[in-house]
C-alpha cells in the first residue's frame, strides 16, 4: 500500500488545523488571515452553490427529455441518462461544500452542547481535522482516478470519463474551504432547530 497520500494528507491537515487555531481569535495578522479565508469562502461557496444548482437543473432537463423521448416519441435518447448521472454526481460533490460550510455534514451536536471553552474548541478542531483528512484523501485519489480514465469515454455522451471523475477533486477543494471557514466563523443554526 502506498502511504504517501496518507502522510501528505496528514501533514497538510495538521498544518491547516494549527493555522486555523492560530487565526481563530485575535487581531492583527490573525484577523487578516481569518478575513482572507472568509472572503475566499464567500466566493467559493457562492460558486459551488451556483454550479450545484446548475447541475441539478441540467439533470432535471435531461431527465424530462428522457421521459418525453421514451414515451412520447418512442425513441429513447442515448445521451440523457449518462448526462443525468454525471450532473447528479457533480451536484452532490459540490453540495458537500455547502453542507460543511453550514455545519450540517459533520455536526457534533451532543459534544457541542455538553462542552465549553477549550474542550469545545478541541472537539471542533478534531471535527475540522477529520473533514480535512477525508477531503484530502478524496482529492488525492479523485485526481488520480480522473487522470487514469482520461482516455475512456462515457457511453452516450462520447466525452472523456475525466469529466465525471473530476467532480471528486473539485468538490473536495470547495469542501475544504467550506470546512475551514465554518471553523473560523461557526454558524450554529443547526442547534436551534434540534429537539
Amino acid at each position: 500500500m502506498n502511504v504517501v497520500p496518507l502522510q501528505v494528507t496528514g501533514a497538510a491537515t495538521l498544518a491547516v488545523v494549527l493555522l486555523a487555531l492560530w487565526a481563530a481569535k485575535g487581531g492583527g495578522a490573525r484577523a487578516s488571515v481569518r478575513a482572507a479565508v472568509l472572503r475566499l469562502d464567500r466566493i467559493a461557496t457562492g460558486v459551488a452553490a451556483i454550479l450545484a444548482c446548475l447541475a441539478l437543473a441540467i439533470a432535471l432537463a435531461a431527465g424530462l427529455w428522457q421521459v418525453f423521448a421514451r414515451f412520447a416519441t418512442e425513441t429513447p435518447s442515448v445521451w440523457s441518462e449518462a448526462l443525468v448521472r454525471t450532473a447528479l454526481i457533480w451536484m452532490a460533490y459540490l453540495g458537500v461544500a455547502l453542507a460543511l460550510r453550514g455545519g450540517a455534514l459533520v455536526s457534533i451536536d451532543v459534544a457541542q452542547r455538553l462542552t465549553s471553552g477549550a474542550l469545545q474548541r478541541s472537539v471542533e478542531a478534531a471535527a475540522l481535522a477529520c473533514s480535512l483528512s477525508l477531503m484530502g484523501i478524496m482529492f488525492w485519489f479523485g485526481w488520480s482516478m480522473a487522470q487514469r480514465v482520461q482516455f475512456q469515454e462515457m457511453a452516450g455522451l462520447e466525452v472523456s470519463m475525466t469529466w465525471g471523475y473530476a467532480a471528486i477533486p473539485v468538490g473536495a477543494v470547495f469542501a475544504m474551504i467550506g470546512a475551514l471557514a465554518h471553523f473560523l466563523d461557526r454558524q450554529h443554526a443547526e442547534l436551534e432547530y434540534a429537539a
